[in-house]
């Protein structure tokens, strides 16, 4: 019996999100598991997780495999460098305390990564929203000025009207009352 380490698919349509579960190999995918240690959300930007750390060490030196996809999201949250480092420290090729500084630095690059990117896109956000304004107050200003101008044609036309319409209307009002007597 094969022990796994995947995802379990949850959410509506178009809209997923998984919990990350350790499961027999053999039973379904959204079916019966041995424990749930973490979610996973690729809906957000970047895509949010949400881990149970040393369950999931636990699980890997247990000998649970994890899929390729939570493999490389057990990458990303740093689970897959700190078995990596903790199989040097059984083998003797460093100590606990050199691990623990090693993996402290690549977290922290890691970090670093991540907030990088949520800048970047709240930079790139910012941005493009000042486009649009600039955009958006060019396009009201020409709607503006339109409206101005046909407003003014409006106005010259109605000073210019009543007054040449008045004169054909008296008229008829004669001729009519004329004509049938």
């Amino acid at each position: 019996m094969s022990v796994k380490i995947r995802l379990a698919r949850h959410g509506r349509k178009q809209h997923a999100y998984y919990h990350i579960v350790v499961a027999n190999s053999r039973s379904p995918r959204d079916g019966r598991f041995i424990e749930r240690i973490g979610s996973y959300n690729p809906n957000s930007n970047p895509a949010t997780i949400d881990l149970n750390f040393d369950k999931a060490i636990e699980w890997l030196n247990n000998g649970a495999q994890p899929t390729d996809t939570c493999r490389t999201i057990l990458s990303h949250k740093g689970v897959m460098m700190k078995k990596h480092l903790l199989e040097g420290v059984k083998k003797g090729a460093f100590d606990l305390a050199e691990a623990d500084k090693r993996f402290d630095a690549w977290m922290k690059e890691k970090e670093n990564a991540v907030q990088a990117k949520k800048d970047g896109l709240t930079a790139g956000f910012n941005e493009d929203m000042k486009k649009r304004l600039v955009a958006e107050t060019k396009v009201n200003e020409t709607r503006i000025a339109e409206i101005a101008k046909k407003n003014a044609a409006a106005a010259a036309a109605l000073i210019v009207k009543p007054v040449k319409e008045a004169e054909p209307e008296a008229e008829a009002e004669v001729a009519e009352p004329t004509e049938e007597a």
